[in-house]
């Protein structure tokens, strides 16, 4: 694992495998919230810990269970199951997917504008067309979440991948625009991710 998304609100994890999973620490509010989190390396726990205590586990997403209820239980905070509805936290919840096997809400911290999305958005290449700096995930491209548009934020973090810290606003509004226009190269992404990450392991 490697940090990354490291800004004055916070910082970032992720690990160095195709699916590129990636967890996220915030600093609001007197207190360290980690969100969709996997159990970070010693390297990363030191960082966690210059930030400060650990107050509360969010998860944004059904299948991000990740480590977030065993860190919970050794920070002795809550773990936000914030897909189910819960909110003991300092941020606002965007829902965003409500299916059967899929039940995703976006977090957003307004007054740092800051959006985090589980996986409706991504930045590793299953997630990308040509041209694009954030994408919508391929199941999402033909009914992408609108509920984002109204939102400019400075930060853009996603649960895989680094996040977009960039003039992250015309990404987003950008990725939306163009999601179903843009969903054949989704393909030609995947195929070349795959393919850089063989080449890789090779």
């Amino acid at each position: 694992m490697k940090i990354v998304d490291e800004f004055d609100g916070g910082l970032g994890w992720i690990e160095d495998a195709f699916l590129g999973r990636t967890s996220h620490a915030l600093v609001a509010y007197g207190g360290v919230w980690l969100v969709d989190a996997v159990e970070p390396p010693d390297t990363v726990s030191r960082a966690l810990a210059a930030l400060g205590d650990v107050a509360g586990v969010i998860q944004l997403l059904d299948r991000h269970s990740r480590d977030s209820a065993k860190l919970a239980k050794r920070f002795g905070v809550e773990h936000v199951v914030a897909y189910a509805g819960q909110n003991g936290t300092p941020f606002e919840l965007v829902p965003l997917v409500r299916r059967r096997q899929w039940r995703e809400v976006a977090l957003w911290w307004p007054e740092r504008r800051v959006l985090v999305c589980g996986d409706a958005l991504g930045t590793i290449g299953y997630f990308l067309s040509p041209g694009d700096r954030v994408g919508v995930h391929p199941l999402l491209r033909l009914f992408p979440p609108r509920r984002l548009a109204p939102l400019d934020p400075e930060h853009v973090l996603v649960g895989h991948g680094e996040g977009i810290h960039d003039d992250a606003t015309t990404a987003l509004h950008e990725a939306l625009a163009t999601a179903r226009r843009r969903a054949p190269g989704v393909l030609v992404g995947a195929v070349r991710a795959r393919g850089r990450r063989r080449r890789k392991d090779v």
